[in-house]
Formats: structure tokens, sequence, C-alpha cells
């Protein structure tokens, strides 16, 4: 894990998160160097200085590729905004709900990587999945030389990332090289399906899965039988339950099992383990949509998957890094022994010599990220060569 602020681990989350999707280090630099001193400080005070100097920094690429348009030269333009909309996601996520003009900065950010894909990557699709009587947002990235019906890899947020962030991270890229199409979509509870239409997570994952496996039964480019699912983070619970309950789903995946999600909160209320956000009580009851602790902590105690996993008759991986200091390692072996059912299940725990150690292995996504796609790809039918 790169340490640019020793002392605040949510801090460095950020840094890496933010170099994991493309960040520059001369820009990361000129964003951080000056903010040693308030990474010390408390959240309202050290967020408030986080946020001007990362936004500086977006802003000052979003001119950068304004000025490029003028001069005909989209496909740098293009990857200026993308690499602000990640400056900007970044600065968003730490700051408190509520915050003034964060609502603001994430359509900013919104229209920012949006005008970066227009420009610079043509190959990805901005669609809509039906969702009761509104919708939920998802990024399309269709496989690379694949003639026919695509098989497709989705692929579900964590706790407080979104589905850009996802994508800038690179799995659906390594995945199109493989022949596997990928849908990352913002689920109830993350994204624009929080902040812009107030839909709060909730235990039973499957209700909203079925509803993304609705509409890749309608689109011909998608082979309707090969739909894999994948989930980072606390997606490492909302994966698995909805793969146990919803048997569409060809495959499993988590990059961080996150196997009993209830146990974290009791440790988080004792002060054991590390938050991945600042102000994250706060954080906590935003997603979830309650007023206090108490019913945030009645909530979490459904997101659990015991007695569930017996029901995952399709093949599934289980990956978790080594030194995980959000979820203790011990939630993938029971993850894996729980899987009972599954005619091809695998454990793979990225250690020392792999890289990839932290939580989801933000610390070095590369080549974890290509062991999972690699699995997918032969599970669902790519290509590895």
């Amino acid at each position: 894990m790169f340490r640019f602020f020793p002392k605040n681990y949510v801090w460095d989350l950020s840094v890496n998160l933010s170099i994991e999707m493309g960040a520059k280090m001369g820009e990361m630099q000129e964003m951080c160097g000056p903010l040693v001193a308030a990474s010390e400080q408390p959240d309202a005070e050290g967020t408030a200085a986080f946020r001007q100097a990362w936004v500086g920094m977006a802003e000052k690429l979003v001119d950068l590729a304004a000025e490029d348009e003028t001069l005909g030269r989209m496909i740098s333009a293009g990857e200026k905004y993308l690499r602000a909309s990640n400056y900007m996601m970044i600065a968003e996520r730490m700051l408190a709900h509520g915050s003034e003009g964060r609502v603001a900065l994430y359509r900013d950010m919104l229209d920012t990587f949006g005008r970066g894909v227009a420009l610079s990557r043509p190959e990805i699709e901005l669609v809509k999945i039906p969702y009761g009587d509104t919708y939920l947002s998802g990024i399309f990235r269709p496989a690379i030389g694949v003639e026919g019906p695509q098989p497709i890899l989705v692929q579900v947020n964590g706790f407080d990332s979104i589905k850009e962030m996802v994508t800038m991270v690179g799995m659906p890229d390594w995945l199109a090289k493989r022949g596997v199409a990928s849908l990352v979509i913002d689920q109830p509870g993350t994204g624009d399906a929080l902040r812009l239409r107030g839909l709060h997570a909730r235990y039973d994952s499957e209700h909203w899965a079925s509803k993304v496996v609705d509409y890749l039964e309608t689109r011909d480019d998608v082979d309707a039988k090969r739909i894999g699912l994948h989930g980072v983070s606390l997606g490492g619970y909302y994966c698995p339950r909805a793969v146990a309950f919803e048997p569409r789903f060809a495959m499993g995946v988590t990059w961080g099992a996150n196997h009993d999600w209830r146990d974290v909160q009791k440790r988080r209320l004792e002060k054991e383990g590390n938050f991945p956000v600042p102000h994250y009580w706060a954080h906590a009851r935003w997603v979830f949509g309650v007023e206090t602790n108490e019913e945030f902590m009645e909530k979490a105690e459904q997101m659990h998957l015991h007695g569930i996993l017996d029901r995952i008759k399709v093949p599934f991986l289980v990956t978790h890094g080594k030194h995980d200091s959000q979820i203790p390692l011990k939630w993938a072996y029971e993850t894996y022994e729980q899987l009972v059912n599954s005619p091809k299940r695998e454990l793979k725990i990225f250690d020392e010599r792999t890289g990839g150690v932290q939580h989801s292995s933000f610390d070095n996504s590369a080549n974890a990220g290509a062991y999972i796609s690699d699995w997918v790809a032969e599970t669902l039918g790519g290509r590895t060569a």
C-alpha cells in the first residue's frame, strides 16, 4: 500500500484508489504534498482542505481539455476529462453526507466522465436499467473480437464505490480483451442510485440483481446463458447472496469476501478494523436510509451469508487480500467452505508474491484483477490468449 499520509488510512485508501484509476504522480504530489498536516486534523477540517486541492486539480485538467477541444485534439481532451473525473470522484467520496456542494460536485463528475467517454472511449455505452418506476444506471463495455452474443460479467459496487470508479480501475477493459463484456452498475445504496434518486441499500440483493438480468435478456448482443456476477468489497456480500437466489447467473466472483458484514460493524463499534471513508457512521446511515446508528445496526444484522451459500450451484471464485485491514481474512475461508454445492469453487488469497494484499487489492489491482479476469474468461467461455 502506498502511504502518502502515514497517520490517516482513509486518506491513503483514497490516494491508492485514484492511482489505480490512472492518477499521475506529478499531479498527485501537487495535490497531496501540502495536505500532510491537514490529514492529521478532524474529519470536517481535513476533508475541506482535501476537497479544495483535488477539485482544484480537476478544474485545471478540465480547462486544459477545453483547450485541446478548440484545437480538434479530441482524444487528448477526453483523456484529461477522464482523469479530472477521477479526482472529482475521490474528492466527493471524502465529504460527509449533506456537505454543501456535494451533489453539485457529483453531477460535475458525471458530466466530466461522460465528456471523457464520448471523446476518447466510444466503445463505452451508458445505459439505464428499468427498476420499478425508476432505473439503475450502468456502464456497458462490449467484448473485443466476439461475433454474436457475448458472455458478460455484471460488476457491482461496495459500500462507498461507484460504477465510474470500478470502470476506471480497469476490469471491463481486462475482460474485453478476453472476449467477455461488462456491465458495471450503481445498485441501490451507491452512486447515482443513492445520490440522485434516493434508492437506499437493501440486504436482499437478488431484488435488484434480478432486474439487471431481465434487462440483459433483452439485449441481442448478450448471451443470456453466460451472465456472471462480480462484487467488490461490500459487493462480496451482495454478489453471493444474489447468485444464491437468482439462478440465471452462470457464475459468481467476490473481490473481498464480505461474508458477515454485521460482525464487521460490531467490531467497528469497538474500534477494531479500518474505516473506508471519513464520517463513517453518517455515511452508513445515509446508505441505508436510517436516522440512528441503532437503526443501521438493525439493518446490518441481516447482512451475512450463513445458511445461504449451499443454494449456489454454479462456479464461484472467492478472492481476498492477505492483509485486508477492513474485512478479516477468516471470512474468505468461511465463504469458500460454505459453497458446498458449487461444481467449481476456488479460494485465492493475494499475498506478497502476487501483490494486492490489501482490501479488494486496492493497493495493487493489476495482478489480482488479471487472475480474476482469466478465471471469469475460462468459466464463461472467453479466452486467455
